[in-house]
């Protein structure tokens, strides 16, 4: 599990494995996937910067005390089915989006489209196949989709574990969010636990509104 502390780091137990995954983008700069780099080591208990300002990073150094970071939460508790609004128009899927959750990793769209335009055209089995391979990809989980109205949401098989992820930008690459996948429990500094999604996607530089998860804060100015 994942225990986020009061104006501190994220707490993570149960020897879940750390790893580094970076953004691959065509010459366009547009993502396409992620690959991994390395995997971290780390022991059973491991703590994660969540200030932005370690000299360790992802690693916690205890600079979050020296510079008064504020890590309060103002995240939505409620549940993402109360959030989402549904994309019509769609010919064998069902899109939805919870707004809240979106971090501007970019998958969502090319250079020519995104996937709000698609659902229209996505009685072409091609164009449905993209539109579920971009929301795949979305590493927050603010798009899902299912195969019917009413049906649960169509999840990729992805593994326990927190991703310290790479993004790029048009100046290079830039830190992205902590990526925490396969359904990890996360506790919040109030002692109740956030709702458990297959994917979230976590604030590391310190600047999110919606703390602890990211809002693409990071992305500011780029």
């Amino acid at each position: 599990m994942i225990i986020v502390r009061k104006d501190g780091p994220y707490i993570v137990r149960g020897r879940i494995p750390l790893v580094c995954k970076e953004q691959v983008v065509s010459e366009y700069g547009e993502p396409l996937t992620w690959k991994t780099e390395e995997t971290l080591e780390t022991g059973r208990v491991y703590s994660l910067c969540r200030c932005g300002q370690s000299q360790n990073k992802p690693f916690c150094d205890r600079t979050h005390e020296e510079i008064g970071f504020d890590g309060t939460e103002t995240a939505d508790t409620g549940l993402t089915a109360d959030r989402q609004e549904i994309h019509e128009g769609g010919t064998g899927i069902v899109v939805r989006r919870d707004y809240s959750l979106c971090t501007d990793s970019g998958f969502c769209a090319n250079r020519t489209t995104d996937v709000e335009q698609m659902v229209a055209d996505t009685h072409d089995s091609q164009v449905r196949a993209q539109v579920m391979r971009m929301i795949e990809h979305c590493p927050s989980g603010s798009y899902t989709y299912s195969l019917e109205e009413g049906g649960p949401d169509i999840e990729p098989d992805l593994p326990r574990q927190i991703a310290v992820t790479t993004e790029f930008a048009s100046e290079g690459s830039i830190d992205g969010p902590l990526w925490v996948t396969g359904s990890i429990p996360i506790e919040r500094a109030d002692g109740e636990f956030s709702e458990t999604r297959p994917r979230v996607t976590l604030c590391r530089c310190g600047r999110s509104g919606s703390k602890p998860l990211c809002d693409g804060a990071h992305r500011d100015g780029c």
